[in-house]
């Protein structure tokens, strides 16, 4: 490491070279492999999350004013969960798995392993510093690979958290944190790792996927998109306005690469969701929301300038129904409903990421699919309907990472479905299996012994091989033995 004038430290490029040198050492040696150390390091991040909750919850107060109950339970619980499903499961994610072998080698055997990829590269994000920086780690442990984290500098409190933290817990040999901003990054990013995990917006992702492929490094890139939620007119119009509310401003006030972008609903609905919206938010969060302690307050300035540029836009200003009100010096914005916002106005055309909630209007519900279709593919899509036909209508004509019908944001939790994006929203999935999986490569192994040395396979090539060869390639018996009798 390079130091300045003042005598601090800078994490350079020569740093990073031997940081990665050191971990591709590491698992040179064989050590991250073993099951006995994948075991120890997920436990030992359990016993980290229950000694430390008060002091993690602590750290994402201060970088976001996260109320406690969204970072117990969708942060610090998640992350629990995901090392009590692979302690479990490990064992049996490890196994080699059975393959099916045909005529064409017989006599043979072949199985799947699940090899470690090597020294990984993980990028976290801000708005969920602590999940999103521990959740893939920990699928890299359960794989067996060697690592660093590179937290998110725009949550301070949670990277300097973290960095405290984890050498003390796990392996400081296998597992390191590197902290900083973007020189830092683009330091680590001119290193050859095995794999690179990004979560983050689209255009770094472009930047990581660009330094990635100097290397011909295989990605994951989580990035996110406009989620469209689209309601229907025969529903329960409370519960699902409830849904949405809690997947929109209960996550994180909209700062959430899943939270709803914005809503799709006929013009005969849209005054009646409107009216439930606003009863709903004022139950919630109560008349004063700038108040509320239950909603997070905007990252930082940049991020707090940048909506307020969306709401102020000449187009869109006048379109606010509900909230819109604002505290600069406290970085906070009230849930704010949009009605009728033109769709080539700036709110619609990136992703918001913030408490602003635009409803464009259709005059009938199928033409929301054009809507949604016309922009990039979204992280999530949601459709709050009874009727069935226009839910396998929405499954077909939407695509997207993840679909959920009649709620919002809930297959994040679900471990047995991988989380994921599509075309701009992102490459690769994770959870559960799937983690393990995505720090994995799945090795093709065929066994044989010395028995059943067939001298088709050998040269001088004739006729009647070729025709028997041909056949045994097909792996179908009665091709095979048509061939052997001179029939084909």
């Amino acid at each position: 490491m390079a130091t300045t004038e003042e005598g601090k430290t800078v994490f350079d490029v020569e740093a990073a070279n031997v940081l990665s040198k050191e971990l591709r050492d590491v698992f040179a040696s064989g050590k991250t492999r073993s099951y006995e150390w994948r075991i120890s390091q997920l436990k030992s991040i359990v016993k980290m999350c229950d000694e430390h909750e008060e002091d993690i919850a602590d750290a994402l107060r201060q970088d976001l004013s996260k109320p406690q109950l969204e970072s117990i339970v969708y942060e610090l619980t998640m992350v629990k969960n995901s090392c009590t499903l692979a302690i479990k499961e490990l064992k049996h994610w490890m196994m080699p798995e059975k393959a099916k072998t045909s005529l064409t080698t017989f006599p043979s055997s072949a199985e799947i392993m699940s090899e470690p990829l090597g020294a990984v590269l993980i990028i976290s994000a801000w708005n969920y510093p602590f999940l999103l920086s521990m959740d893939p780690l920990v699928a890299a442990i359960a794989a067996g690979n060697a690592m660093v984290l590179k937290p998110s500098e725009l949550a301070p409190a949670s990277s300097s958290l973290l960095a405290k933290l984890l050498p003390k817990y796990l392996d400081c040999c296998s597992i390191k944190v590197v902290e900083g901003a973007v020189s830092e990054t683009c330091a680590l990013l001119e290193q050859k790792w095995d794999k690179i995990f990004y979560t983050g917006n689209g255009r770094v992702g472009r930047i990581v996927m660009a330094a990635a492929a100097k290397y011909l490094t295989p990605v994951v890139l989580e990035l996110g998109g406009k989620s469209p939620v689209v309601v229907d007119s025969d529903i329960d119009i409370q519960v699902a306005t409830r849904r949405i509310i809690v997947g929109k401003w209960g996550c994180n006030n909209g700062q959430a690469c899943i939270s709803p972008d914005y809503i799709i609903t006929t013009k005969d609905c849209a005054e009646k969701l409107v009216d439930s919206l606003k009863k709903e938010l004022e139950a919630f969060y109560g008349k004063n929301p700038l108040e509320s302690k239950d909603l997070s307050r905007i990252v930082n300035s940049d991020h707090y300038a940048r909506l307020t540029n969306l709401l102020d836009e000449d187009k869109v200003s006048g379109k606010i129904v509900y909230g819109g009100e604002r505290n600069e010096a406290n970085l906070r914005i009230a849930p704010t409903i949009l009605l009728g916002v033109p769709q080539n106005s700036l709110i619609m055309k990136e992703e918001i990421f913030g408490p602003l909630l635009p409803i464009l209007t259709v005059s009938k519900i199928e033409d929301s699919f054009d809507i949604i279709n016309s922009g990039t593919k979204p992280l999530a899509a949601y459709l709050f309907t009874n009727n069935k036909k226009l839910k396998q209508q929405f499954l077909m004509s939407v695509s997207a990472g993840g679909v959920v019908i009649n709620d919002t944001a809930l297959h994040l939790t679900v471990h047995s479905l991988p989380f994921g994006g599509v075309g701009e929203s992102g490459m690769g999935s994770y959870h559960g299996k799937f983690s393990f999986d995505a720090f994995t490569h799945k090795k093709a192994v065929v066994y044989r012994s010395f028995v059943g040395d067939a001298s088709v396979r050998y040269p001088p090539y004739t006729r009647g091989k070729l025709r028997l060869m041909r056949a045994l390639i097909t792996g179908n018996v009665w091709t095979i033995l048509r061939a052997l009798l001179g029939w084909s």
